[in-house]
């Protein structure tokens, strides 16, 4: 199975222990084969980080994720972004449960 080459064997053993996450979408309808989804995701954050040369703590850092992570949910659930953050906002001033962001939740 392995060839004995420790470089290789270092190499190919995570990818042969995901094999079956790795051809999934041969198997399963709807699976794409690529990740062109996924990079398209990331885009936005990627270019907002290069142009605002990104953040100064690990807190800014982490409230940069959340926001970009709900706009991005939104976007995708053809949710109105803004609704939803008004919504969340005004939820946490009256000590409220905060809406969810699962879909059909």
């Amino acid at each position: 199975m392995f060839s004995g080459n420790s470089k290789l064997t270092g190499m190919c053993g995570p990818l042969y222990d995901h094999r079956t996450l790795l051809w999934a979408f041969v198997e399963v309808d709807g699976v794409e084969p690529t990740n062109n989804a996924s990079e398209r995701a990331l885009r936005p954050a990627v270019i907002w980080r290069k142009l605002s040369f990104g953040t100064q703590s690990a807190r800014g850092s982490g409230s940069v994720e959340t926001i970009l992570t709900v706009v991005e949910t939104c976007r995708r659930q053809s949710r109105n972004i803004f609704g939803h953050l008004r919504q969340t906002i005004e939820a946490r001033f009256a000590d409220h449960p905060t809406p969810s962001l699962l879909s059909g939740a």
